[in-house]
């Protein structure tokens, strides 16, 4: 049990040092975030924002390696809340992402363009885009693919 913890511990430091850190984070006003959820179960509906995305996985298809290439993902508020985008986090140091810095109202749309950097990947890649914003569920996938040929 001890030696799991310990493996896992090293895998995690592993990830960070290996792939870097590309966040970038805004300090928000905290109390424009409402969670709904509760031990309570005496809940008025609370406005919420909701993020709608067009689709969350772009395939880039082949790409010679070295080559930078972005996607914008776009996205609407569904909810009936101002949406607030807090970060987005990739997998790896090869891909960043680019949102918007102001809250998005309902019924707006927004765009999330990612980059991704071949230079030194080979052959099938796949790379996650974590995004955290004032929703329920708070986190919202993207995924990119991409086949780099040397």
């Amino acid at each position: 049990m001890r030696a799991n913890r310990i493996l896992t511990a090293i895998l995690a430091v592993g990830l960070l040092v290996g792939c870097g850190d590309n966040s970038t984070t805004i300090d928000y006003d905290t109390t424009l975030i409402n969670n709904p959820n509760t031990a309570n179960r005496d809940v008025k509906e609370v406005k919420m924002p909701k993020m709608s995305f067009d689709k969350n996985l772009h395939d880039f298809g082949r790409l010679s390696q070295g080559e930078s290439i972005a996607y914008s993902f776009k996205f609407s508020n569904t909810g009936n809340a101002d949406l607030l985008i807090s970060e987005c986090d990739a997998t790896c140091g090869c891909t960043v992402a680019d949102y918007p810095r102001s809250p998005i109202k309902p019924g707006e749309v927004g765009y999330i363009t990612v980059t991704f950097n071949s230079a030194g990947k080979h052959g099938q890649e796949e790379q996650f885009v974590m995004v955290m914003a004032n929703t329920q569920p708070s986190k919202n996938q993207l995924i990119i693919r991409a086949n780099v040929e040397n």
